[in-house]
């Protein structure tokens, strides 16, 4: 199982080169990696192209957001299976992506997630909150639940029938779209109870309040988009989920 894993940047000369020796360092026998960068002003290309042998493509340009690059890779990826990794993300251990083929492949699914860590910005070894998001219940999504999305893994043909990354959202494309093919359209997905993805605090969408509140009211149009209707609780137990995860 060939899977392609795409990561978006921007001024991530802090960050990067951990998400890339992640992904290159994957046991996996057949990955291939796309890097799309906004046109990035620091040393992030620099730090990129000491890997471009190992890439199947690094792009650099200017773009019009995080899910216009995000689309873009995917438009270059030929994997079964597409995966998207953050720029101040990596995967928890070396066997991340063997274990996401196996599930795919033992549960005959059209998409696999798991569990993930925020760590500490500097000391990634610090575990600051868990998203241990649990087996999937139907329904799920009207009671707030959401998988994390860097650890949410999905067939390439299921983007070829129900469409990328909605980019009129610029805070909640990611949750529209796992509400779009999860809830709407009834997938088949499997959890693997392991985690998969370490993720840095701070990053975008969730580095200040405002962004939060942003997020939130997005997180409502993403219902209104598909033409669903949620709870008058859908919205509000969402962000309270995440009070847990500290607790965890």
């Amino acid at each position: 199982m060939k899977i392609s894993v795409i990561t978006v940047c921007f001024n991530s000369a802090n960050t990067i080169e951990q998400t890339i020796v992640s992904v290159l360092d994957q046991d996996h026998g057949d990955v291939e990696y796309i890097i799309v960068d906004g046109a990035s002003t620091d040393t992030t290309a620099a730090i990129a192209e000491r890997y471009r042998k190992k890439l199947k493509l690094f792009l650099s340009e200017p773009d019009e957001g995080l899910y216009h690059a995000i689309n873009k890779g995917i438009s270059f990826a030929t994997g079964d299976v597409v995966a998207i990794l953050n720029s101040d993300d990596f995967y928890a251990d070396k066997n991340t992506l063997s274990k996401v083929a196996a599930c795919f492949e033992q549960k005959n699914a059209e998409a696999v997630y798991g569990d993930l860590v925020y760590v500490d910005k500097e000391n990634t070894e610090q575990v600051v909150r868990k998203w241990h998001s649990g087996v999937y219940k139907k329904g799920g999504f009207l009671n707030g639940w959401m998988p994390p999305h860097p650890a949410f893994f999905v067939k390439r043909d299921v983007y070829e029938r129900f469409g990328v990354f909605n980019t009129t959202l610029r805070y909640a494309a990611d949750y529209e779209l796992m509400l779009r093919i999860i809830h709407k359209h009834a997938i088949r997905i499997a959890y693997i109870p392991s985690v998969l993805v370490k993720m840095r605090t701070g990053g975008f969408g969730n580095s200040n309040l405002m962004a939060k509140y942003k997020a939130n009211r997005e997180d409502r149009q993403a219902w209104t988009i598909n033409g669903l209707r949620p709870y008058p609780w859908t919205l509000l137990f969402k962000p309270l989920s995440k009070i847990f995860q500290y607790i965890k």
